[in-house]
């Protein structure tokens, strides 16, 4: 007989569906359980300064600054853009149409408000500057490690290319290695720990704790969806292309992306589409669209944006102005980082959510919608690359329009 291997994200729903019987039926008993989730949680977030450092300077360094050339600072640039753009959507549409709102959470939002930071603008930008990379490091600051990893990055490329390569390059891509099999190992327990959080928060809170995540869920679609409609309109605009058939030639990618829910599987199929229905040159597909798949993450970037402000709605906290610029700036930077592992958008939200002052425990709410939440990041990750792509082709002029055109 054939054994049956389920995917991590079937084994979390699976979890989340035993978590909230076991709440429900043992009641008081499953708070006990809480003890289970919070080591699983602390398993995960060990490695998360070296999981971010390691990667942002992998993804710059591996850059040639002599060989990428034009083509490749207008590509940064609106990567850049875009992602910080995808993050504000995901806040607007939080903020719009309140998901976290309504949810009775009393005995959690005390523990919770008194973690919520309230800093002025000026230490905002103060503190993404480090004064000790090893004190970030320590105390798993993720906005400093993150500028330091991209300073030390572009540095690390330039000594490969005046060098022709680097020793200490080629430590670092196997450390990252390691420490990917490491987030992976602790990722086996995942459905262990969701339903250790899972059943501990019904037990205490009841059901209907679970249920703004439909509300989640819907906003967050029908953000991902405008934002893509927007992403069309510009391209279609900007290039001059028929926006209906630029959606139909990137039809495969699409469904492919949100077949696969991975970007890493879709790229083949996006770079050959782009080349074949799409017309753009050679080398931009060869440089653009695997450059994206490192730096330019738009789903993901929304993602942990509107689960953030979710997240303080569901807490009664309330961010000023300079705190969402904040989250933004955090969750477009930590895009970069959204490393191949099982339930990259887990890992994420374990990065972000302790930068905004909430309870990590608060992301085993979302475990149960991560497989939808997946598809949707997915497809805006690889479309915003093949966007991207195509402003880059059309201002370089390799655009094959009447290839873009066939039938």
């Amino acid at each position: 007989m054939k054994k049956i291997k389920l995917s991590m994200i079937s084994q979390i729903m699976i979890a989340v569906v035993l978590g909230v019987l076991f709440g429900l039926i043992l009641g008081d008993f499953s708070k006990s359980l809480k003890i289970v989730g919070d080591i699983f949680l602390r398993l995960i977030q060990m490695s998360i300064p070296l999981l971010v450092s390691g990667q942002i300077i992998e993804a710059v360094a591996s850059l040639n600054p002599r060989e990428v050339g034009a083509i490749g600072k207008k590509t940064i640039i609106i990567f850049a853009s875009s992602s910080l753009l995808a993050a504000i959507w995901g806040i607007l549409m939080a903020l719009i149409f309140k998901p976290g709102s309504g949810v009775n959470i009393q005995g959690l939002s005390e523990t919770a408000s008194m973690q919520a930071q309230n800093l002025s603008l000026h230490d905002t930008l103060l503190n993404f500057i480090p004064t000790n990379f090893i004190s970030a490091l320590a105390e798993g600051s993720i906005p400093q490690i993150i500028v330091f990893s991209l300073f030390f990055g572009v540095v690390l490329s330039i000594y490969r290319v005046d060098h022709h390569g680097s020793k200490f390059y080629d430590v670092l891509v196997e450390f990252n290695d390691l420490i990917i099999k490491l987030v992976t190992l602790m990722m086996k327990i995942a459905p262990v720990g969701i339903f250790a959080l899972i059943a501990s928060i019904i037990g205490q809170l009841g059901v209907s704790v679970i249920l703004p995540l439909i509300k989640y869920l819907g906003i967050y679609a029908l953000g991902t969806v405008s934002f893509w409609i927007l992403w069309v309109l510009i391209v279609s605009g900007r290039v001059k292309l028929n926006p209906i058939r630029l959606i139909k030639n990137m039809g495969q990618m699409s469904i492919m992306a949100l077949a696969t829910t991975s970007s890493a599987i879709t790229l083949p199929i996006a770079m050959q589409d782009s080349k074949d229905k799409l017309g753009l040159g050679d080398r931009i597909t060869k440089l653009v669209l695997p450059l994206g798949m490192s730096l330019n993450s738009n789903g993901s970037a929304m993602h942990m944006a509107i689960t953030v402000v979710t997240i303080s709605q569901i807490y009664g906290i309330e961010y000023e102005v300079n705190q969402l610029i904040f989250a933004a700036v955090i969750a477009s930077l930590v895009s970069l980082a959204n490393a191949v592992v099982p339930g990259a958008g887990l890992v994420s939200l374990a990065i972000i959510i302790p930068q905004m002052g909430l309870p990590l425990e608060s992301i085993a709410l979302f475990a149960s919608v991560e497989w939808f939440v997946g598809m949707l990041r997915t497809i805006l990750n690889v479309n915003s690359d093949v966007f991207t792509a195509v402003l880059v082709a059309n201002a370089e002029n390799e655009i094959d329009r009447q290839l873009f055109y066939q039938k």
